[in-house]
């Protein structure tokens, strides 16, 4: 139910809501970032290396650590750490690799992103693979939305994923079996 059905929302307020991504609701406020780049690289090789999450410390240099608290074929539970701009970050993240979908999900369990859906897609494109991360989370705290996502969403996830992304693209197009059929 949309909180303007329920309760009279002011179309400025409504508007500024709109444009920085705020979705109003009766109970909450979500939040949805999107980043994305095309890849020059063949689909699965680039979905492998994403889903290897015991590489990306090795390739992506603002990521600390990642620590595996559960580890399986198609599911994992893990602590990931990064830095953004020298600032430490943690969480705890479960991670569902959706092989027959090319699809990557993650949900965060703990921290102050928990709650949050993050899905990695990987779409053929003239130009090559575009792979996109969707970050969504329902704020638990309503009244603090604007201020969470300016920092949780404009500062640290947005950053953290093009950095990823970038690192992960120069990673994939540098490696000898680079070759599209």
């Amino acid at each position: 139910m949309v909180l303007d059905e329920v309760l009279p929302v002011p179309r400025k307020l409504r508007n500024i809501a709109g444009q920085a991504g705020f979705h109003l609701t009766l109970a909450i406020v979500s939040m949805h970032k999107v980043n994305s780049i095309v890849m020059q690289a063949p689909k699965i090789a680039i979905f492998e290396t994403a889903a290897s999450l015991e590489l990306w410390p090795k390739i992506l240099p603002h990521y600390r650590y990642i620590r595996f608290l559960k580890r399986g074929s198609d599911r994992n539970i893990v602590v990931m750490a990064a830095r953004r701009s020298g600032i430490p970050i943690s969480w705890t993240s479960e991670q569902i690799i959706d092989r027959s979908r090319l699809e990557i999900h993650f949900h965060h369990l703990k921290a102050w992103t928990k709650g949050m859906r993050v899905v990695w897609t990987f779409s053929d494109t003239p130009d090559g693979v575009l792979v996109t991360i969707s970050h969504d989370l329902q704020f638990r705290v309503p009244a603090l939305a604007p201020i969470v996502d300016l920092v949780i969403g404009d500062f640290f996830i947005h950053n953290i994923a093009n950095k990823t992304l970038r690192c992960m693209k120069a990673y994939v197009e540098a490696r000898p079996n680079n070759v599209t059929a």
